[in-house]
């Protein structure tokens, strides 16, 4: 495609359109124009992006179909009931879709903190590696529990909440590259593994377990999440299926950002338990019931109502009306 000839052939229709975008009021003919424009111009983006992607005619074209949509669809005011549609709705059905790149997410966590854990406990240089033999002693005795009572309760629940978002959204952000998310995990793996080693090592294993599993549960969860969407929008890209790549990616992208918002809700909750409930007095079986119930709760939320709202045409993307307008397509 000659990117200059096409944009000569169609600039006309772009000019116009801007045209009727600006005017504040419309004729009948004028409404049904500018519609047909906007339909027309957003072929043209496609025809583009597809065959000669130029940047300053795909930003020229982006700008004028969005200033066109909102001519048309008018400004959307945010409402209780949207609200209620996306914690009811949008949310667990864009969690229920990436349900299982949350398990082999985890399966895969697990088996590399696993054999991580395993090589540090019984390697000596590995152990060597880690520290002095005093120094993994004052670890395990006192270094590894005071992490969770150093700080006042709410200031470290803040801390691990905002550090574990930024986490998860970079994930998420990331995610097309198909690279950042399975690096958090085999950081995070090999990270959790070496401890639990050096504690094993140490005759504390009962203490590791007793202090990460409370908050760990949901909030090592949310991390496959964040990593399993990741991954879940790199493969939209590598396999599209029926749709162009540019309209999966989309898709996925704006379904994945219902994802990371509702991570915020979730680690929000896991870090109130890493804050409050882990550093406590309570006997440890409690603890851990706490997190159990509170992993329970995030499971239920997920499979009960997103495969309804899955069932029900849900994809945790947005309304057509805010999405813009698609081309039809074959498939």
């Amino acid at each position: 495609m000659d990117i200059d000839a096409f944009a000569a052939v169609h600039r006309p229709q772009w000019q116009r359109l801007a045209t009727l975008s600006a005017r504040r009021r419309l004729t009948g003919a004028e409404a049904d124009e500018l519609v047909a424009l906007y339909q027309a111009t957003a072929g043209h983006l496609s025809a583009v992006r597809t065959s000669a992607p130029d940047p300053v005619v795909v930003s020229e074209l982006s700008g004028l179909l969005a200033t066109a949509r909102g001519r048309i669809a008018g400004a959307h005011e945010a409402r209780l009931s949207d609200v209620t549609r996306f914690l009811l709705l949008q949310l667990p059905a864009a969690f229920y879709r990436v349900r299982w790149w949350t398990v082999w997410a985890g399966v895969a966590f697990l088996a590399v903190a696993t054999l991580s854990g395993w090589w540090v406990a019984t390697n000596e240089a590995a152990l060597a590696a880690v520290g002095s033999p005093a120094e993994r002693r004052q670890y395990a005795e006192e270094a590894f529990a005071a992490y969770y009572s150093n700080y006042p309760a709410a200031d470290f629940a803040g801390l691990v909440w905002t550090n574990n978002a930024w986490i998860a959204a970079q994930c998420i952000g990331l995610g097309i590259t198909g690279v950042f998310p399975a690096y958090v995990l085999l950081a995070n793996a090999v990270g959790v593994g070496s401890s639990g080693g050096v504690m094993a090592s140490e005759g504390y294993l009962d203490v590791f377990f007793g202090l990460i599993a409370p908050h760990g549960l949901m909030e090592l969860t949310a991390i496959f999440v964040a990593a399993g969407a990741g991954l879940k929008l790199f493969w939209a890209w590598v396999a599209p299926g029926p749709r162009t790549r540019s309209r999966a990616l989309a898709e996925e992208g704006r379904s994945l950002f219902a994802v990371a918002l509702g991570l915020v809700l979730v680690l929000a909750v896991s870090g109130l338990v890493e804050g409050f409930v882990t550093p406590s007095p309570l006997p440890t079986w409690l603890k851990v019931t706490i997190g159990a119930l509170v992993l329970a709760a995030y499971w239920t939320y997920t499979l009960v109502l997103g495969r309804r709202a899955v069932r029900a045409g849900e994809t945790g993307d947005l309304e057509e009306d805010l999405a813009g307008h698609t081309l039809a397509q074959a498939g």
